[in-house]
């Protein structure tokens, strides 16, 4: 069977094959009737092939997906591609001039917000418009996300594993840690997946920052999946030495502050705590009280507070339940010093090369 014949990408104007086209797309208004526009590469490839969508920055203050997409859109050329890539390099244009995670003024949540409405509030138009013309034409999504302020999280996927085609994405672009759900109502992910568009999430570190080490995990994680669906023959796909996949069923918890006070967090040097290992000290400004949080069972912390204050019911940390299999391997790696690129320094990830604050 020939292969067929590749066919522009149709947006509000149309990418040939062969042809890269950079650009900025109008998906809203400033108060000043400016055009807010997103920045798109579009890498519509010499060959058919799937289409890929990539999204960054859909809350605008989580930066490590920005990077990741202007090393895609600089990596690949339309002469090794088969089939499409549609990178929104910045999805919520206002919040990242801002800053912020969410839609400046209103707080609007844009991850809530899809597929958007045509007349609706800001968020929803903005959704509508980026969803319509980009998102909903391709075949499979990727959507890189970090922690938000105060919090980071270690490098793993969020995806529908009840989902065989999700199940399989997740997979393929190989982190360690896969967090089963379908997604929140009005999330990219949820609604693309419920409309075609198999798309999963990838949680990176902590916002306002590049993390070097966990960008090029994220851009290996890119490359197993344009290989493994075709879309860039030449690459390889790498697996990972160990793999969690959290079920819906399976225990994951957000420990949370039981008292008030100063945060001196004790886990480490990695992520993985065993069941009564003291995770933080929770202590009032004279040190007359001193509450101790600890790990009620054995697991990996994914997600940790970095904010060294708390009031009652602050998240402390994720902490997700491993067997004591993955707690083998895991423990291999860490002797090896191999653990997910992460190395830890008091209450906060660090990349590689990243000096403390």
């Amino acid at each position: 069977m020939s292969e067929a014949d590749p066919e522009p990408f149709q947006y509000d104007a149309a990418v040939d094959p062969g042809e890269k086209r950079q650009f900025r797309y109008e998906v809203g208004e400033t108060y000043l009737g400016d055009a807010v526009e997103i920045p798109v590469t579009v890498i519509n490839g010499e060959h058919d092939g799937p289409r890929v969508v990539m999204t960054a920055a859909i809350h605008g203050d989580e930066l490590n997906g920005v990077k990741v997409l202007q090393e895609v859109a600089d990596r690949y050329t339309p002469r090794e591609i088969h089939g499409t890539l549609v990178l929104l390099h910045v999805v919520n244009v206002p919040g990242y001039q801002a800053q912020q995670r969410y839609l400046p003024i209103y707080d609007q949540d844009l991850n809530r917000s899809f597929p958007g409405k045509e007349r609706s509030n800001t968020a929803e138009r903005m959704a509508h418009h980026v969803y319509r013309q980009f998102i909903s034409k391709c075949d499979l999504g990727l959507d890189f996300h970090t922690s938000t302020r105060n919090r980071t999280t270690m490098y793993h996927a969020r995806a529908d594993i009840g989902n065989a085609d999700v199940e399989h994405l997740a997979e393929v672009f190989g982190t360690n840690v896969i967090l089963s759900g379908e997604g929140d109502d009005g999330s990219l992910r949820a609604v693309a997946t419920r409309n075609g568009t198999p798309t999963i999430t990838i949680e990176m570190g902590k916002a306002h920052r590049f993390q070097p080490a966990l960008i090029e995990k994220a851009l290996d994680g890119v490359e197993n999946v344009l290989a493994d669906y075709g879309v860039y023959p030449d690459g390889d796909v790498s697996e990972p030495s160990w793999r969690k996949v959290m079920g819906p069923t399976e225990e994951k918890r957000w420990i949370r502050a039981d008292t008030g006070g100063l945060v001196e967090m004790q886990w480490g040097p990695s992520p993985l705590v065993h069941e009564g290992d003291p995770i933080c000290t929770i202590s009032d400004h004279f040190k007359d009280e001193e509450h101790v949080v600890e790990a009620p069972f054995t697991g990996l912390i994914v997600g940790v507070l970095e904010n060294p204050v708390a009031l009652p019911g602050h998240p402390i940390c994720h902490l997700v339940r491993i067997t004591p299999e993955t707690r083998e391997e895991i423990e291999r790696e860490i002797t090896q010093g191999e653990f997910d690129g992460y190395r830890s320094y008091g209450q906060r990830w660090m990349a590689d090369d990243e000096e403390a604050e």
